[in-house]
């Protein structure tokens, strides 16, 4: 039986995760140290933590950085892979040394409302390349993906669970004010984590059922420019078979859609959900004659 090799990135594959992961690190750094700590403003997870431990020691922010997140690259590197693993690594390398050099630079503004807006944005816009191509700079999501099967939480409740307790220390160590000042631009990061990961253009997908399936099928291939698949289906009620019309296109095309498919049958089931990426196939938009 024929064994499957691991796939070996290319040269400039792998040159691109280097520049963009070193980049993404080097913006988390300039949110860190130019306006969320300087402002005692702190993130979730690790970082937060970071910054709690810093403050409390007068310890390098970056050791801790670095120190705090080598047992759960030792739990990456196990449950998820060597690249990840490797990826990771790197990141919080730059991110640590990153942080250390910007130190001594003096924050651009000591507004506590325009730090935590503007380190979230540049914060999870860093963050988000870092995942996009294939790292992670904090250890709570890679905890929260090894011990989903074991907890009675998903991962994204395990990382807010974590996340609101380590927010809310802030509250001990900095104050109140700053502690909300904190969840805001935990939220502003979030946000834009999501943004940078999904990209501004974000498309959806789209299944309708309707007796009129070659009509709107037409329809959105000649009036729309997308192509579509005809899948088949059984009713659940009825027993009757079905015709499903699937197709993927963007968001700034999605009350066209659904105004084609209400004009041919007001009665049409339609279902639209997001979704994170699109490869292959002919997603690519085609001319309208």
């Amino acid at each position: 039986m024929a064994t499957l090799q691991h796939h070996k990135l290319s040269k400039l594959d792998l040159l691109r995760r280097v520049l963009f992961i070193t980049l993404g690190a080097s913006l988390v750094a300039v949110g860190l140290e130019i306006f969320l700590v300087p402002n005692h403003i702190i993130d979730g997870g690790i970082v937060g933590i970071s910054i709690i431990s810093s403050h409390l020691t007068e310890w390098p922010l970056g050791l801790f950085l670095f120190i705090l997140n080598l047992p759960f690259l030792f739990l990456g590197y196990k449950q998820i892979g060597k690249t990840f693993a490797m990826s990771t690594l790197y990141g919080v390398s730059v991110m640590s040394i990153g942080t250390a050099l910007l130190h001594p630079v003096p924050p651009l503004t000591v507004e506590p409302f325009l730090a935590a807006i503007f380190g979230g944005v540049i914060l999870g816009v860093g963050v988000g390349m870092v995942i996009r191509f294939g790292g992670s700079l904090d250890g709570t999501e890679i905890v929260a993906i090894v011990f989903n099967k074991q907890i009675p939480l998903s991962v994204g409740e395990t990382v807010m669970f974590l996340n609101l307790f380590i927010l809310s220390s802030a509250g001990f160590v900095f104050g109140w004010d700053r502690a909300m000042y904190s969840l805001i631009a935990y939220y502003i990061a979030y946000k834009m984590i999501d943004i940078t990961i999904e990209g501004f253009d974000e498309s959806k997908a789209v299944w309708i059922i309707s007796e009129e399936w070659k009509e709107i099928g037409d329809a959105i291939m000649n009036r729309l420019g997308r192509g579509v698949t005809y899948l088949h289906g059984e009713g659940g009620f009825t027993g009757g078979s079905k015709r499903v019309i699937f197709c993927v296109i963007t968001r700034l095309e999605e009350a066209k859609m659904k105004s084609i498919v209400n004009e041919l049958d007001p009665i049409a089931f339609l279902a639209v959900g997001n979704i994170h990426d699109v490869k292959g196939g002919r997603f690519k938009k085609r001319d309208i004659h």
